[in-house]
């Protein structure tokens, strides 16, 4: 089988996976909207969506030895794509008319950009220096992104995709170096890259996780954007990566990007938030803990309260 239709079935497997673990993640963050990463360890819930994006960084692992990052990153919209029949199911509706539409335009998008991104398998690596100085100018740019201000949601998004994307350039580095058998499988660039991806993996779980508090669509479809834009800038400027038609080419990769964008917003307007009822069955294949029969109402009148008024009257 072609080593890029091996990194598309494993990129779409993979975004599937990535879905399933955003919609988890934005449920937890709901139910738990205050500040605390700690207690997110004592939540079983949270280890699932985790080992959920642990199998899907496994697939996209395995995708990027077989493709290069100017096809597999763009497969990461797809993410976005499959998280909103899942919203859909978990909200006990039907996908709408706006929604398929920006599926279509999304697949579309993706279509013509990997008509012109698709290429031998990857065989460049970055240099020890190089990694080092993309990782420092990725961990200035979350910092800045990370900063108390206004819409920290879409910003913590974004820094979120930039880390995941930049994760991904350099564990194509790392599987690329590990496997070609001209040096030590755990040479100082392998192991010294290894731990820069799994910093910058964590932080931008973390980084998601706070993000999705304020809802999951505009997050999500930020996270969309910016994971593939960061790791094209990467291979196309130091990984020797070249888009296919030329000058043509780059006009069809232009106009898919254009439409991919146009339809990962539309999605990301329809997206819904999901149900407060957390007894629903998909939440228990997300591995939600449904909430406690005997648990307080969130508000119970008191005696004090004049005419003892009930929720739906105030």
């Amino acid at each position: 089988m072609n080593a890029v239709l091996v990194a598309v079935a494993l990129s779409l497997v993979s975004a599937v996976a990535y879905a399933a673990a955003a919609v988890a993640q934005e449920r937890l963050a709901a139910r738990s909207p205050g500040p605390g990463a700690l207690r997110l360890l004592g939540s079983g819930a949270w280890w699932w969506s985790v080992g959920l994006n642990a199998a899907a960084a496994l697939l996209h692992v395995v995708a990027l030895r077989y493709g290069p990052l100017t096809v597999v990153q763009p497969l990461g919209a797809l993410t976005l794509v499959a998280a909103v029949p899942l919203g859909a199911r978990l909200a006990g509706r039907r996908v709408a008319a706006a929604e398929w539409k920006g599926t279509a335009l999304t697949l579309l998008g993706l279509g013509a950009i990997l008509v012109t991104a698709s290429g031998p398998a990857p065989d460049d690596v970055l240099s020890v220096p190089e990694a080092l100085a993309v990782a420092g100018a990725t961990a200035a740019l979350i910092g800045v992104l990370s900063r108390p201000g206004t819409r920290p949601g879409l910003r913590h998004a974004t820094a979120s995709g930039v880390a995941s994307g930049v994760a991904s350039a350099l564990t194509q580095t790392v599987t690329v170096a590990a496997t070609d058998r001209s040096g030590p499988v755990l040479s100082l660039q392998v192991v010294g890259v290894a731990l820069l991806v799994a910093a910058f993996a964590a932080g931008g779980l973390l980084l998601s996780q706070t993000a999705y508090r304020g809802g999951l669509g505009g997050p999500l479809a930020m996270v969309t954007l910016a994971n593939p834009l960061a790791a094209a800038v990467i291979g196309l400027s130091l990984l020797g990566e070249r888009l296919q038609g030329g000058p043509a080419g780059v006009l069809l990769a232009l106009a898919g990007a254009a439409l991919a964008c146009w339809g990962v917003v539309l999605l990301s307007r329809q997206a819904p938030r999901p149900p407060a009822d957390d007894d629903h069955p998909v939440a228990a294949v997300l591995a939600l803990e449904p909430r406690s029969a005997t648990a307080e109402p969130a508000w119970v009148p008191r005696p004090q309260d004049p005419g003892h008024l009930t929720t739906a009257t105030r």
